[in-house]
């Protein structure tokens, strides 16, 4: 007799950990939100402006990126080069859900190469509870160095950012648990010497900064399908390391005693991203106000009236005003912050 697996995590119709240790991450919400995580294929024509591709950049691991080529980009946007920016990208879904080719991101991100004039690069992030932290962030700083090996010809080199790619121009960019991966990938770069790459800037969006202790917008704030307290308790449980609680440095990078202190890193300037409506709302503003303190390039862009990763929701943005108005409002936000860098 075979015996069935059980359940022993449930997390929001998102995910299911077995107690075998399987996961299931099949999405068991609403159907018609369903088409959100469903894979976008890769198309190397241009489609509406972009081509896409997936590229394999670390034979033994495994390790993948999705890119974005936009076509005919106008000299505008290029901010006086004649070659692209990169921007880096760190997805989402609290360490644990969400892949790079996820329809949310593909709509996103051939938007913002459009808008941006820019070759986005999307990482395929290892995910808890398999791979806890710190994987992901070990993914997204290998990207960066494969950026690094691409631009000094030391691997396969990868024609379409070889012949378009601008390598003096980086910019890392993560919403949510994303965010985290872009501070922890920035930090980690003020380190090393990546020449000819340089990280030109990083834009954490709504990133998951948290404390052990109930922050009071985690309290009052109202929950949404993209962030409740039950996803933010039961994903960072499965995702820190055996033992941390969320004042770990990867979630707490503004606590007190956490080393490097943030005055001590050499830091990129910073688009910080944040909604008002947001449920963590109030410890991504400490993270902020602990950047100015420590003197470092910081702006602040709030959205109005939205909560968490609300440019994520297309049915939001095909239906409400608001959603649609802040959405063009956070998109404009990050294509003059790269210009401007």
């Amino acid at each position: 007799m075979v015996q069935e697996k059980k359940v022993v995590e449930d997390v929001s119709g998102w995910l299911r950990v077995f107690d075998d240790g399987s996961v299931d991450r099949t999405w068991t919400g609403p159907r018609e939100v369903k088409f959100m995580s469903e894979s976008a294929p890769p198309h190397e024509e241009f489609i509406d402006g972009v081509a896409t591709k997936d590229v394999i950049i670390d034979p033994e691991s495994g390790l993948q990126v999705r890119i974005y080529l936009p076509q005919n980009t106008d000299d505008k946007n290029l901010n006086n080069h004649h070659k692209l920016p990169i921007i880096l990208h760190f997805h989402g879904g609290g360490f644990c859900i969400s892949q790079a080719d996820w329809f949310m991101y593909y709509t996103v991100y051939t938007r913002l190469a459009r808008s941006a004039g820019a070759i986005v690069v999307s990482v395929y992030l290892r995910r808890a509870p398999e791979h806890r932290l710190p994987a992901p962030c070990d993914d997204g700083y290998a990207a960066l160095l494969w950026l690094r090996s691409l631009a000094q010809g030391k691997v396969e080199p990868e024609p379409w950012l070889g012949e378009n790619a601008d390598f003096s121009r980086v910019f890392l960019i993560g919403d949510s648990s994303g965010g985290n991966i872009v501070h922890q990938v920035a930090a980690r770069s003020g380190n090393d010497d990546l020449k000819p790459v340089k990280v030109a800037g990083a834009i954490p969006i709504h990133p998951g900064f948290v404390r052990k202790e109930r922050s009071k917008s985690e309290q009052e704030q109202p929950q949404s399908p993209f962030l409740t307290l039950d996803m933010v308790d039961k994903f960072l449980n499965l995702a820190l390391p055996i033992g941390s609680t969320k004042d770990h440095p990867i979630t707490c990078p503004m606590r007190d005693g956490v080393v490097p202190k943030i005055q001590n890193l050499n830091l990129p300037p910073y688009l910080f991203c944040v909604a008002d409506c947001d449920l963590i709302k109030d410890t991504e503003m400490e993270f902020y106000e602990a950047m100015k303190k420590a003197g470092k390039d910081v702006e602040l862009l709030l959205n109005s009236g939205v909560g968490h990763s609300f440019y994520l929701n297309k049915i939001a943005f095909d239906n409400d005003p608001t959603t649609a108005k802040e959405t063009e409002k956070l998109f404009t936000g990050i294509v003059e912050f790269i210009k401007k860098h």
